[in-house]
C-alpha cells in the first residue's frame, strides 16, 4: 500500500514536465493495493506480482477503457477485454497506476503524440524519450513503479530504453502473447534492473490462445537469468557491430561507449570479434515503404475530419505511398524477408550480437524523428529493426552516458529463441559495467 501510495506521489510530481502518463487512476490503483495488502495479511497472496505497481502503454487494451493508439483521430471505445499482456500481470496481482503515452499508432521514435501531451526524457526535458514506448521509457528512469510493458515493431522498446537509460527486452517473436498480432510486433518489459525484467517475463510468456503467432508454452527458469558468478562469458564468441550498413552515422560517443562495453566482456573472457554490416539502404526503404502503405491504407477508411486529426508528419509519411503501384509495394514487402536472411546469416557465428541500439542520443523533444523528414524517417532504426524480422530476441541496457549527460544504450541480440540467454548476458554485463549515476527526478 506504501510504495503504490509513493509511486502515485512521485507520478504526481514528475507529470508536470514529463507527461509520461495517461489513464492515470490513482484511487482505484489504491484500492488495488488495499486488496493486495489483505490478501498478503492473510498469507495468500493470488500472484507473483501481487501488489507491485505497473504502467501499460497505450495500445495495450484493458477491459472498460479505451485504446486510442497515440492519435486524436480514433474514437474512444472501450476494450472489451484485456489484452494478453494485460491479463496475465493481472492475474498475477499488479497493481495498474497508469497507462503510458505513446505517437500516432506507433509509428515514431519520440513522445509527439496527436492525442497525448509531449512526453519528455527525465535526464533532460529538452529531448525526447524516443519512442513508440515513450511514457514507458520516461516512467522506467523517472521512478513510476518498478514494472513497465512496451511493444516493439522496429525498436520501439529499445530506443527509448536506450535514450531512457533503462533496462528493455523485445522478446522473440510470440514469446509474450500479443492481440493482434503482427509480424515483428512485441512487447515486452522496461524496467530499471534485468531482475525486474526477468520477474516479468515469468509472467507475460504464459500462453494465451488469441495470439496464432506465439510459441509453444515453455518451461523456461526465468530467475536463473541472474543466479551463478561471471565464469560462464569464458569462451563466449560475441559479434560486435559498430555500422549497422545504412541510417544515420553512429555518433563518436556512442562508438566509444558500445567499445568501452565490449572490451568489460573481453576482459571477463569472452571472445569479441567485428562484424561486417548487413542491412542495405534497399531492405531499410523496402521495410519503410510498405509500412507507409499499410498506414495510407488505414487513413483511407477514416473520415475527413478524422484524418484531418493525425499528425502532419504521419499524414505526410503515410500520403507518399499514394503513386506506389502494386509491383512497387510487392517488391517492397519482400524486404522484410530479405532482411530476417541477411540477419540471421550475420549472427550465425555468433552466440550473441553487441550494437548500439541508436547512432545517437536523444534528440530534441518536438521533433518526429532525429531528422525531422517524414520522407527519411526510419534511419535511426537500423541496428534495431533487423531482430524485428529475424524473430530475435534483443535487448537494450545502458553502457554510458554522452558529455552532455545523456544514456547511451548497447544492445544485444541473442539467437532466436534464446530470451533468457539475452538476459543473462545482460545481466552479467550490469554486474561489469560499474556504479551507475543516480536515477533522475529523484524524490
Amino acid at each position: 500500500m506504501d510504495v503504490v501510495r509513493d509511486v502515485i506521489a512521485q507520478i504526481e510530481r514528475c507529470e508536470p514536465q514529463l507527461h509520461a502518463t495517461w489513464l492515470a487512476r490513482p484511487e482505484a490503483a489504491l484500492e488495488r493495493a488495499r486488496e493486495s495488502e489483505q490478501r498478503w495479511l492473510r498469507g495468500a497472496p493470488c500472484g507473483l506480482l501481487d501488489g507491485v505497481p505497473l504502467t501499460l502503454k497505450d495500445n495495450i487494451a484493458t477491459a472498460g477503457d479505451p485504446t486510442p493508439l497515440g492519435t486524436a483521430a480514433l474514437p474512444l471505445v472501450p476494450a472489451d477485454e484485456d489484452a494478453p499482456p494485460a491479463a496475465r500481470l493481472r492475474e498475477a496481482g499488479a497493481v495498474l497506476v497508469s497507462k503510458t503515452t505513446m505517437p500516432d499508432y506507433g509509428m515514431l521514435s519520440s513522445g509527439l503524440s496527436s492525442f497525448h501531451a509531449l512526453a519528455r526524457n527525465p535526464w533532460d526535458t529538452r529531448k525526447g524519450p524516443g519512442g513508440s514506448s515513450a511514457g514507458a521509457g520516461a516512467a522506467a528512469a523517472a521512478g513510476y513503479g518498478p514494472l513497465h510493458l512496451g511493444t516493439d515493431i522496429g525498436g520501439s522498446i529499445r530506443l527509448p530504453a536506450g535514450w531512457c537509460g533503462v533496462f528493455g527486452l523485445k522478446p522473440s517473436l510470440g514469446r509474450v502473447p500479443i492481440d493482434p498480432p503482427y509480424t515483428g510486433r512485441a512487447a515486452g518489459p522496461m524496467t530499471r534492473s534485468v531482475a525486474d525484467a526477468a520477474l516479468m517475463m515469468q509472467v507475460l510468456s504464459q500462453p494465451d490462445a488469441r495470439d496464432s503467432m506465439s510459441l509453444p508454452p515453455q518451461a523456461i527458469d526465468w530467475q536463473s537469468a541472474t543466479a551463478g558468478d561471471l565464469h560462464w562469458l569464458k569462451g563466449l564468441r560475441l559479434g560486435l557491430l559498430l555500422d549497422a550498413g545504412c541510417g544515420l552515422p553512429v555518433d563518436a560517443e556512442v562508438r566509444a561507449a558500445v567499445e568501452d562495453a565490449a572490451r568489460r566482456l573481453q576482459d571477463a573472457g569472452a571472445h569479441i570479434e567485428p562484424m561486417r554490416p548487413f542491412l542495405t539502404r534497399a531492405m531499410l526503404d523496402g521495410m519503410d515503404h510498405f509500412w507507409r502503405m499499410r498506414s495510407f491504407t488505414d487513413m483511407q477508411k477514416l473520415l475527413p475530419a478524422q484524418r484531418d486529426k493525425v499528425l502532419p508528419f504521419i499524414r505526410q509519411w503515410a500520403d507518399s505511398a499514394a503513386p506506389l503501384s502494386g509491383a512497387e509495394v510487392f517488391n517492397a514487402s519482400q524486404q522484410f524477408h530479405a532482411t530476417r536472411v541477411a540477419t540471421v546469416r550475420a549472427c550465425a557465428p555468433y552466440d550473441f550480437v553487441l550494437s548500439p541500439v541508436a547512432p545517437i542520443t536523444a534528440f530534441d523533444a518536438e521533433l518526429a524523428a532525429p531528422t525531422d523528414d517524414p520522407l527519411r524517417p526510419l534511419e535511426h532504426i537500423a541496428f534495431t529493426v533487423p531482430y524485428n524480422m529475424s524473430e530475435q530476441p534483443a535487448a537494450s541496457i545502458n553502457c554510458g552516458c554522452s558529455s552532455s549527460g545523456l544514456p547511451i544504450g548497447l544492445q544485444i541480440a541473442g539467437r532466436r529463441f534464446d530470451d533468457l540467454g539475452v538476459l543473462r548476458l545482460a545481466h552479467a554485463f550490469e554486474q561489469l559495467r560499474g556504479p551507475q549515476r543516480p536515477w533522475p527526478m529523484q524524490p
